[in-house]
């Protein structure tokens, strides 16, 4: 049995949303803790991780005793977390960055710091990717209902860099399928996270059904 790959000094970037394997994130990056690690990571081609937030602020108030400041150390995030790969930067003024970034691998966090200027470092393990599971006769309907979705985009001209859904679409793969209505539906974000930390996609897909049966939109 293989080891598990780890990455040392993974820079962290805690959000109010769930990246999955395969989504996309738009990020408009301003604050002084972020440029410098955004830059970094899109001159080298390395990624950056993406964890839930479950207290505090994605953004930190500006002052000058901001390490020491009540509070400064409250963010806390989710241990298990989406690689995040810079697939497009911008930087259209001073001081701000416009990005996009494709998710990767899963990963779980065996230990984080915070340093002194505010970014959060993380040691993490990276976790199997999804297998390659074909859709169930059963649940083709979610599939065909995504599908639908995206044809339905389509003939609306939407852009395509404002899709939510990105090309190549693997229709008949659980996990991509799964993974694209877990970004697209209106459910908690923690609700997101349980299903983004799933190993099976089968789970994943067959609980995804059950939310758009409960909401009328396939089955």
């Amino acid at each position: 049995m293989t080891e598990p790959l780890s990455l040392f000094s993974l820079p962290l970037f805690p959000l109010g949303t769930v990246l999955y394997p395969g989504g996309t994130l738009p990020l408009r990056i301003f604050e002084v803790r972020y440029l410098d690690m955004v830059r970094k990571c899109h001159r080298s081609g390395a990624p950056f991780g993406v964890v839930l937030l479950t207290r505090g602020s994605e953004v930190t108030k500006a002052s000058a005793d901001a390490a020491t400041a009540p509070g400064s150390a409250s963010e806390t995030f989710c241990p298990v977390g989406t690689l995040a790969t810079i697939t497009q930067c911008e930087a259209p003024q001073p001081g701000l960055l416009v990005v996009r970034c494709t998710g990767t691998r899963r990963f779980r966090i065996t230990r984080s710091e915070k340093l002194k200027h505010g970014l959060w470092i993380g040691d993490v393990t990276l976790q199997p990717t999804d297998q390659a599971v074909p859709i169930p006769d059963d649940l083709a309907h979610v599939s065909q209902a995504l599908n639908a979705l995206i044809q339905s985009l389509h003939q609306r001209a939407v852009p395509v860099p404002e899709m939510p859904v990105q090309a190549p679409y693997l229709l008949d793969d659980c996990a991509w399928v799964a993974n694209r209505w877990c970004e697209l539906l209106p459910i908690p974000v923690e609700h997101k996270q349980r299903l983004m930390e799933l190993d099976n996609p089968l789970v994943r897909l067959e609980l995804v059904s059950d939310v758009l049966e409960g909401a009328g939109i396939s089955g």
